[in-house]
């Protein structure tokens, strides 16, 4: 086995070398990203992690993303680092990070395990509020995942009788610390979840929660079988089928065309969509959509443009 070296930055953003260790053993290519590449790895004692590796030049991103799994240490809802360091190759010429291994696969892999049909809505209710309760652990300190889409939610096996799997958020290269200036355009992004007022020539004028609520109703809709579709460089979701009124209302909550006017991600976590014992009393005091209303979730049309617009 090669060796890495532990690289730790001190007080001043100074880097020294704390030692050298011994690298896991490649087991498998798992994937690759904007940043870099993940592969499965094993130890000597056979015990499996996920190591994502990034060439020198993203080696900030990847220290960010490293400190926001530090300061999550522990969090059900947030991907673990399984290193206090981060690693670089003993070239000087790639960087790393080692994290549990997510056995479950994304969600991405389970939306595609439907074929384009929708997952069960008790199904999709419940990874929601998993999402939710690691968007509001970042949300409630300063944090802003900022690249919230099913790729970017693994699944660990459930510690919860019956249930299949559990989800954890990851890969915060993009994410927004606190502290950081708001005030800049959101790039690098997957354009397909990004809000309309990141969209355009002039990207978001504010970077905040607001963005991530507006992602995971896109991740909603991609669920229950929704599919985007490019229409005058935004993006528009088409659902193959109606939704219950209760679904209806979270999804509008996250995608109200003003970030203002967004639901937050405590204000969802009480939502009746995702708490099960909620749904019947409260799906009989919403009224159910028009079809017409059911067939688009998009950004406001311009002027003259006709079609079923679902946010206005």
């Amino acid at each position: 086995m090669s060796k890495k070296t532990i690289i730790k930055e001190d007080n001043n953003g100074a880097s020294n070398v704390v030692n050298e260790s011994p690298s896991l053993e490649f087991v498998s290519f798992l994937g690759r990203g904007g940043f870099g590449s993940v592969s499965l790895m094993r130890d000597s004692k056979y015990q499996l992690y996920a190591e994502k590796s990034s060439p020198m030049d993203f080696k900030k991103s990847l220290e960010k993303e490293h400190r926001i799994m530090l300061r999550f240490r522990n969090h059900p809802r947030i991907v673990q680092t399984t290193s206090p360091n981060i690693h670089i190759g003993f070239n000087l010429d790639r960087c790393y990070i080692n994290m549990e291994f997510a056995s479950k696969g994304t969600l991405h892999n389970v939306i595609s395990q439907f074929r384009g049909r929708p997952m069960p809505e008790f199904m999709v209710g419940r990874a929601a509020l998993m999402i939710l309760q690691g968007l509001e652990a970042l949300h409630s300190r300063g944090y802003v995942h900022c690249d919230l889409k099913p790729a970017n939610v693994l699944l660990f096996p459930s510690e919860t009788f019956g249930e299949p799997w559990d989800l954890k958020l990851a890969d915060f290269g993009l994410s927004k610390e606190p502290g950081t200036d708001s005030r800049s355009s959101l790039s690098g992004g997957t354009p397909q979840y990004m809000p309309p007022e990141s969209l355009g020539p002039n990207g978001a004028k504010m970077v905040g929660p607001a963005v991530d609520m507006w992602s995971l109703g896109c991740v909603v809709l991609q669920m229950f079988g929704g599919c985007p579709e490019k229409r005058r460089g935004c993006y528009a979701w088409r659902l193959p089928i109606l939704v219950s009124p209760v679904a209806n209302d979270f999804v509008r909550r996250c995608m109200a065309l003003q970030p203002s006017c967004r639901a937050t991600a405590g204000d969802l976590l009480k939502h009746p969509f995702v708490v099960a014992p909620l749904r019947g009393p409260m799906m009989m005091k919403m009224a159910p959509p028009r079809p017409d209303q059911m067939l688009w979730y998009c950004q406001p049309p311009v002027r003259r443009q006709i079609g079923p617009m679902m946010i206005r």
